[in-house]
């Protein structure tokens, strides 16, 4: 007998199986092995996150009720696959080139980047939400009473179930949803958690439906004849709420965060949408085959005064199949948790880009914000999950467990199709303001809430009198009759005239007033989007320092993606080393960059507080004025030349900076060398001729001998330089490969360096450290000793320090040495591997460098040969240095 308890922990076994599932997806694209996470397929079924628990359950209720009714809930979604598919499109393209996250994103980055315009959608998706996050509460926890009951376990806490469910999501959604600020915003766990979920469900319902067409309703035949006798009125006749349904569900199909999110913010590849055009509507089709014969045969042999929303679960309960019935609930399961995870995931989401971020940015300054920004995101991204779970949680015990489930559904889809006006006006219409979005928004979810999300709670909001004579009296105003026109169905009556004077007012004050110069610079990028070459370029000129650029990014996308970012903009500018110019065009790039983390309005705060320029030039507007796709083509070549030319002409200039510099420092190394070759000589020869005098000491003897030795081992150190060198650079070296420990060698450079026990505190990880390579390990040991001797001789802290980590990543071995001093100096560092190479001022308390400047250039070569590389990284606080190699074989083996 399965009672309450072996429920509890079917569910729970359930879930650690979505965890495994997620844990694994979650690693395989971390290592690069996501080729087939991003499948057609896997996104085809993401996008089932549409049928959730209404669909499961609520739609048989629906049907039970109110008969075909409920095909409209799937047709409207069809249709804007089928037939809107240009308008995905465009959104998808959008999403990618402006590096959107939320819905909430696409529309305030379309208004000028505008954070009210974000925070106003956010608070709308959330109040939209809310009631849907209730309605998959409360199927779950239905389930749980009807299950346990059904089957003599004893009733269920309906309230206990609905707030464990609660909290358990909660902590899933934590773990795989909120862990890091991804700047994709991509959930490779979580969308292959809802994949898995979807063909569950899906295999579940029609399980139930061939039970119920050929265990109970003897086939085919006989179930299209209890159709016909059923007292189920298959065509209500009502024209208008069948069009008023599918427009509602059309819109919700594109303005529901979680629809949002997986259509594209979780879209690689426009080209998946092709797929998805017939692939979804073959599984909505799939899915809902079975719900009006499901419907039929419940209200004919299940008791009357039964739930039709458990139909699905109880059919199989009261013909005994308990194992059928186990499967029904964990499709029920699936279908509830999954959009609950993915809604959460892009609800706070929402709320920490456009109501946490811009709130603090406000109050403090965008370098003490760059600072612990990052983990105020992650903190207010975990603390939104739990919020609006408990939100969805409140709303179920206000409206109480007897509320049908398709009722709760119904008032979500109207909430959140109120931000369908800002959306399609911003993506088709380049005349609409910021003013004239906010004004829309705010009326018409104004409506939404008065005539239809406060009735849903009853007498306990909104006392009777007010619904029977309107507020103070005033009868126009009533909730259920709005301006005086009584008669109309109320879910139309909300929705009609919310969406009106939704409309009516974006457009209507969007003519009054003018758009700013940047709401007219991304309405281009947005509107034709498919025609312009590249964003649009938002800055005209920069007052900021790149390293402070660095550091932002730094705290907002994580050290490497950061160094990443701007090691690829010096490649592209033509400059050697990690620093690009802050020309306007990186600087969009970065915005770009930030606001996958946190959105496009805080991103463009962050910068924008940093550069301290005008955001749009007069160059820009007059682009603006004359967008005709022809000349911005035009323009786009001319441009591009331009670039290519501006770069050419920087690169030569650098190119020649650096021949001059570096035949300066020729001419004072072979002035050097000579000297220093030259004073060993006059010594070795001095004291070889004092050597020779008779009547010389013993004591002398030995001393002018070992002076001699010195100055021999000198001019032999020198020599060997030289001649390593040349040998590296001609490729005549031979490399001895064998196979050893990374730690090992490590050990052996801090050992031959002479840093083990001198004032150089040394910093560690062992773990990491033990790393198996392939590779030339006295060579490599070569380049870690000079590294370390580097910052055992420069580092001028007081307390010196230097920092080794070691990581892997796709097959190359990464080894960091950072010390904490002052660092090598920005002109200097584009020179220092080269030969002859330098640094000038005092360091370390040195009144001249020391050494003939060979070492970096050997330690270039040397990982040259190794199939590796050593770059300088700035940014780090002190000197520092990455070494970078491949592990070889051995990583097989490992």
């Amino acid at each position: 007998m399965l009672t309450f308890n072996v429920l509890i922990g079917v569910s729970l076994g359930y879930v650690a199986m979505l965890f495994a599932v997620a844990f694994a997806a979650d690693r395989r694209a971390r290592t690069g092995q996501e080729r087939w996470l991003r499948s057609p397929l896997v996104y085809t079924l993401s996008l089932s996150i549409y049928c959730t628990a209404w669909t499961f359950y609520g739609a048989v209720g629906y049907a039970a009720r109110s008969g075909l009714e409920y095909l409209t809930i799937y047709l409207g979604p069809s249709l804007v696959v089928v037939g809107w598919w240009w308008i995905l499109r465009k959104l998808v393209r959008i999403g990618r080139t402006q590096r959107i996250t939320s819905i909430a994103d696409l529309v305030s980055s379309r208004f000028g980047k505008s954070s009210v315009i974000g925070a106003i959608v956010t608070l709308i998706a959330v109040a939209g939400v809310t009631p849907y996050i209730a309605l998959q509460l409360q199927s779950i926890a239905l389930t749980f009473a009807a299950f346990t009951e059904g089957l003599g376990g004893g009733p269920a806490d309906v309230d206990y179930v609905a707030l464990w469910t609660a909290l358990g999501l909660a902590v899933f959604t934590i773990v795989f949803g909120t862990r890091n600020l991804d700047p994709s915003e991509r959930h490779h766990g979580i969308v292959m958690a809802i994949a898995v979920e979807a063909v569950v469900k899906l295999v579940a319902l029609l399980a139930v439906g061939v039970f119920v067409v050929w265990g109970l309703g003897g086939g085919v035949p006989g179930i299209l004849r209890r159709i016909d006798a059923a007292p189920i009125p298959m065509w209500s006749g009502d024209g208008g709420r069948w069009v008023g349904l599918l427009f509602l569900s059309a819109a919700a199909f594109l303005t529901l965060p979680r629809m949002f999110h997986v259509l594209v913010v979780e879209n690689d590849d426009d080209r998946h949408l092709a797929v998805a055009s017939w692939a979804f509507p073959l599984y909505v089709l799939v899915i809902s085959l079975f719900v009006v014969p499901i419907a039929v045969v419940g209200l004919e042999r299940l008791p009357g005064g039964s739930n039709p929303d458990l139909f699905v679960l109880a059919l199989p309960i009261s013909e005994g199949h308990g194992g059928l019935a186990l499967l029904a609930f964990l499709g029920g399961f699936s279908s509830a948790t999954s959009m609950v995870m993915v809604a959460t995931i892009a609800l706070a989401t929402m709320v920490s880009n456009h109501i946490v971020a811009p709130l603090w940015l406000s109050v403090r300054g965008p370098v003490e914000v760059a600072r612990d920004l990052r983990g105020t995101i992650l903190l207010a991204r975990r603390a939104s999950v739990v919020g609006v779970l408990g939100l969805g949680y409140v709303y179920f015990q206000l409206t109480g467990a007897g509320v049908a489930l398709s009722a709760i559904g119904l008032i979500a889809f109207a909430g959140v199709a109120q931000i369908l006006p800002a959306m399609l006006g911003g993506i088709f219409w380049r005349g609409g303001t910021a003013i004239g979005a906010g004004t829309g928004l705010l009326l018409g979810a104004a409506v939404w809430i008065w005539t239809l999300f406060l009735p849903s709670f009853g007498t306990a909001v909104i006392p009777a009198e007010v619904m029977a004579r309107g507020p103070f009296g005033i009868g126009w105003l009533r909730p259920d009759a709005l301006f005086g026109i009584e008669g109309v169905d109320p879910l139309l009556h909300a929705v009609i005239w919310s969406l009106l004077l939704n409309a009516g007012s974006f457009t209507l004050v969007s003519l009054l007033t003018f758009p700013k110069p940047l709401e007219r610079l991304q309405g281009v990028q947005f509107v034709n989007v498919f025609e312009q070459s590249g964003p649009a370029r938002t800055w005209s000129r920069s007052g900021a320092e790149v390293e402070d650029l660095l550091v932002l990014a730094q705290r907002v996308l994580g050290g490497e993606a950061a160094l990443g970012l701007f090691q690829s903009e010096a490649e592209g500018q033509g400059k050697s080393g990690h620093l690009p110019d802050p020309t306007p065009a990186f600087l969009q790039r970065l915005e770009r960059e930030l606001a996958g983390s946190v959105g496009a309005a805080a991103a463009h705060a962050l910068v924008g507080q940093l550069v301290q320029g005008p955001g749009v030039s007069v160059e820009d507007l007059m682009a603006v004025a004359d967008e005709a796709a022809q000349i911005l083509e035009y323009s786009a070549r001319l441009e591009a030349k331009s670039a290519e030319q501006d770069r050419t002409a920087r690169a030569l200039r650098e190119a020649n900076d650096k021949l001059t510099q570096l035949a300066r420092q020729k001419d004072a190394f072979l002035s050097r060398i000579s000297h220093e070759l030259r004073t060993p000589m006059t010594s070795i020869r001095s004291f070889s001729s004092l050597l020779g005098e008779e009547g010389l000491g013993e004591d002398d003897a030995r001393r002018f001998a070992r002076i001699v030795e010195a100055e021999a081992q000198r001019m032999t150190r020198l020599l060997d330089d030289l001649l390593d060198l040349s040998v590296l650079r001609d490729g005549q070296v031979s490399l001895k490969r064998r196979e050893g420990l990374l730690s090992e060698v490590i050990d052996r450079a801090i050992l031959s360096a002479g840093a083990m026990h001198g004032s150089l505190r040394i910093v560690r990880e062992p773990a990491s450290e033990a790393v198996p390579v392939v590779t030339d390990l006295d060579r490599l040991a070569q380049v870690f000793i000079n590294l370390v001797s580097n910052a055992r001789k420069y580092c001028d802290a007081e307390r010196p320090e230097l920092r080794i980590s070691v990581r892997r990543r796709r097959g190359q071995v990464i080894v960091d040495f950072a010390d904490n001093g002052s660092g090598i100096p920005a002109p200097e560092r584009e020179v220092i591997f080269e030969s002859f190479a330098r640094l000038s001022g005092r360091r370390a308390g040195q009144s001249e460098p020391t050494g003939a400047g060979l070492g970096l250039a050997i330690c270039r070569e040397v990982m040259a040969r190794l199939g590796g590389s050593i770059a300088y990284l700035p940014g780090q606080g002190g000197a520092a240095f990455r070494v970078a190699f491949p592990q070889g074989h051995a990583a097989a083996a490992e």
